[in-house]
């Protein structure tokens, strides 16, 4: 891996904490003036944040290089295919997945605690979903005195949020208890805070949707009933970008070594 030429594409937080990363680390590191002469491109997580379109990126990678970018799409890598480049989603890795929660729990925390009057200490939260992040999120909330009820299908789930002390609710019966909470906190990518749901919301709750696109609330229907809302998308860049940037770049390396063993 000695002598590998790097280019970072982009210049938010995120990147500009990865090359540092690499410059440290000793690698010749340029922007995308150089990256004709790249053996390692890093393009913008997520890839559909590149300022221009990416068959044209590709035309200036030469074939062979490799070349990594966050939430690639099935079309944009049949397109790297074809243009002869090796395009890596570090994203699908568990443990950079892992180590994402933790910017994206601080994150969440800080708006619940800037966009609501009310202290996080005794407020009724329901957190939808147990995966990654809202283990993580549930065990923060819980340690500023939070009472939080978990919310998941599976049983098996169910029970191992009930096994860490927190209060569970089957999805299918939160029709009968949403109205108890202050707080709704969704992480499932898929609509399960509908219009009905959103009907049975108590007037001055808030609702945090944590989850990748299209999101799992109605987002018209909350609005219609002047529901506090934030869709917090990307919160890894918005509120740690130095961490998440070493994040990226040590996994980034961590694949190269993989590859080169």
């Amino acid at each position: 891996m000695e002598g590998k030429k790097f280019v970072v594409v982009g210049t938010d937080g995120r990147q500009r904490a990865a090359a540092a990363l690499f410059r440290q680390l000793g690698f010749e590191v340029a922007g995308e003036e150089k990256i004709a002469q790249a053996d390692v491109v890093l393009l913008p997580t997520p890839l559909s944040a590149l300022k221009i379109p990416l068959e044209q990126m590709l035309q200036k990678i030469r074939p062979g290089a490799l070349v990594f970018a966050g939430s690639v799409r099935r079309e944009e890598q049949r397109m790297a295919t074809a243009a002869g480049v090796q395009l890596i989603d570090p994203l699908t890795r568990e443990e950079l997945a892992v180590l994402n929660a933790v910017p994206t729990c601080e994150g969440a925390v800080q708006i619940l605690l800037g966009e609501r009057e009310e202290t996080l200490w005794n407020s009724r939260i329901l957190v939808l979903g147990f995966g990654r992040i809202a283990k993580l999120l549930a065990q923060r909330l819980t340690g500023f005195g939070a009472l939080v009820t978990v919310a998941a299908r599976r049983s098996e789930v169910r029970a191992l949020a009930a096994a860490l002390g927190y209060r569970t609710l089957e999805i299918s019966a939160m029709q009968g208890a949403v109205s108890g909470f202050e707080v709704l906190v969704n992480t499932v990518p898929a609509l399960v805070v509908d219009q009905t749901m959103v009907d049975l919301l108590r007037p001055d709750a808030f609702v945090l949707d944590l989850a990748s696109a299209p999101g799992g609330v109605d987002f018209e229907a909350l609005g219609k009933r002047k529901i506090r809302t934030v869709w917090a998308r990307g919160l890894p860049a918005k509120c740690a970008p130095k961490t998440a940037g070493r994040f990226l770049g040590q996994m980034v390396l961590k694949i190269m070594e993989e590859m080169e063993q």
